[in-house]
């Protein structure tokens, strides 16, 4: 039992794991920034477009709810699905512009580090052959 709370301990303090946690912890927050957004400020703007109070104009009633007859209302979501949609489409460019800024740092990056490398190789005296190592120890056993 105790390797198994000691393989659990060396899983969950891998970076990965914690790089995971943090990510899907700012995502649900990011998540709830995107509804809010689409819930205060766009679906407004659209019911302004359908003089209606939000995007709720564009659902449409299939059945009318019957209390006699214990039937409930049907409504086909058109409006909340569009509210769906424009929710998602921000959160996919919100990630489209966050890979493509990660993406040119690294590339930046590995840039700089194979630039910094080059100059390293231009700036390293270049190596001794084979016959000028051999010529320098012969000429050390001849002193001796």
């Amino acid at each position: 039992m105790k390797k198994f709370f000691e393989e659990f301990k060396t899983f969950i303090s891998k970076g990965n794991v914690l790089d995971m946690a943090v990510g899907v912890i700012v995502g649900g927050a990011f998540g709830a920034i995107t509804s809010s957004l689409v819930a205060n400020v766009i679906t407004p703007l659209l019911g302004l477009l359908f003089n209606a109070k939000g995007t709720d104009a564009l659902n449409f009633v299939i059945r009318a709810a019957n209390e006699a007859e214990g039937q409930e209302e049907i409504v086909l979501g058109l409006g909340t699905f569009i509210g769906a949609v424009i929710n998602f489409l921000i959160v996919a460019f919100v990630l489209f512009c966050v890979v493509k800024a990660f993406n040119k740092a690294k590339e930046i990056a590995e840039a700089k580090k194979k630039k910094e490398e080059e100059e390293a190789k231009a700036e390293e005296p270049p190596k001794p052959t084979t016959e000028e190592l051999l010529t320098d120890i012969l000429a050390e056993l001849k002193k001796k």
